[in-house]
């Protein structure tokens, strides 16, 4: 039994159960024993791989995307270009190299932001950004940005933020909770709390005995945080995760260790634990604040990106294995059966304004 799991068992043992917000809370952000403070989870020897770790062309794409969006805003200056959740510092590496290629006045003005809660991740990007010449500075949160227009990137942000769970139980929805059984172990049940019905799935009433609807107030308070800051100062914002876009019922709670999934009770500190985005509520959000949000598929958003173009490019002058390497990165980043259709993207721009590949009326 983990460090953290034997504190749990007694934490529940004393007090009662908890629900699955609570419980994603300890597991990713305990400041003892949570897995983002003491893990490095990130590449081949972590516990999964992300995309800006699979290949430079993910950050220089993302990069012109919002070179882009800050010249369709009207190039403003002073402006902070951040990225929320930046795990070790390689997208914004990427970034930061593509950008000081594509406009270096830019580069050398801008303020940059890394919005990091974890110290150990902190100085982990320290290291990876160590040798860039741009000026960089770091946030525990949004709130102590400088107070101007905002670029702001998160890949693999919101899927890590704790979500509630609700099953479907007797007549109604009640709270899934986590609990102990006879043999003090953990284990999910129906408690007693319920949901507001108007945060249900349209079809939810004809839904089977036992079927989960997951809730994220969490979520949708961050996004509220970084939609009124675009909405009152200007910018620009995109967000890449695994997700779906139209609300559903179904579980997605899953717990991520060496490259493998496991049961999400089994090992609380050790693995990582995520659940799949609801987009749409997202998109819900920055609409309500006067901004425009587009949605696509990371696959979709890649290649309109010139993905393929780029690889080209990598590949014209490098060997066979170069090149086999770079289409397996093409193909895991957008391929259907990998990142490309899983992944999805919101894109949040001011309203009217038209950044590529996304239209102003999505």
């Amino acid at each position: 039994m983990t460090r953290l799991k034997t504190r749990i068992v007694e934490l529940i043992g004393a007090a009662g159960p908890i629900p699955v917000n609570q419980y994603m809370a300890l597991c990713l952000f305990d400041p003892r024993d949570g897995y983002y403070t003491t893990r490095e989870p990130f590449g081949a020897a972590g516990d999964f791989v992300t995309a800006p770790e699979i290949s430079q062309m993910f950050g220089e794409l993302v990069a012109v995307w919002l070179y882009e969006a800050w010249l369709a805003t009207g190039r403003p200056m002073p402006v902070t270009i951040a990225e929320i959740g930046p795990g070790r510092g390689t997208l914004m590496k990427d970034m930061l190299r593509t950008l000081s290629r594509l406009d270096p006045a830019l580069t050398a003005r801008a303020s940059f932001a890394m919005i990091e809660t974890s110290p150990r991740l902190a100085d982990v990007q320290r290291q990876t950004l160590a040798a860039t010449p741009a000026t960089i500075g770091w946030h525990e949160s949004i709130d102590t940005l400088p107070q101007t227009p905002l670029f702001i990137v998160g890949n693999e942000l919101f899927d890590a933020v704790p979500i509630r769970q609700f099953v479907h139980a007797g007549t109604g929805w009640r709270e899934r909770m986590i609990g102990l059984d006879g043999a003090d172990e953990l284990h999910f049940f129906a408690g007693a709390g319920s949901v507001d019905p108007t945060l249900l799935p349209n079809d939810a009433e004809n839904a089977p005995q036992g079927a989960i609807v997951e809730v994220a107030p969490a979520r949708a308070a961050l996004m509220a945080t970084i939609a009124e800051r675009l909405a009152g100062l200007g910018g620009a914002g995109l967000f890449l995760d695994y997700g779906y876009l139209r609300p559903g019922i179904g579980d997605t709670l899953q717990a991520l260790r060496k490259h493998d999934h496991e049961d999400v009770l089994a090992n609380p500190g050790e693995a990582d634990l995520t659940a799949h985005v609801d987009f749409a509520a997202l998109a819900a959000i920055v609409r309500a604040h006067g901004l425009d949000a587009h949605l696509s598929t990371q696959g979709e958003f890649l290649v309109e990106m010139g993905l393929l173009e780029r690889a080209g490019q990598l590949g014209a002058n490098a060997d066979e294995a170069a090149r086999e390497r770079i289409a397996g990165e093409v193909e895991r980043l957008a391929g259907p059966q990998a990142m490309g259709d899983l992944f999805k993207v919101l894109a949040v721009l001011p309203a009217g304004i038209a950044v590529p590949p996304f239209a102003t009326a999505d």
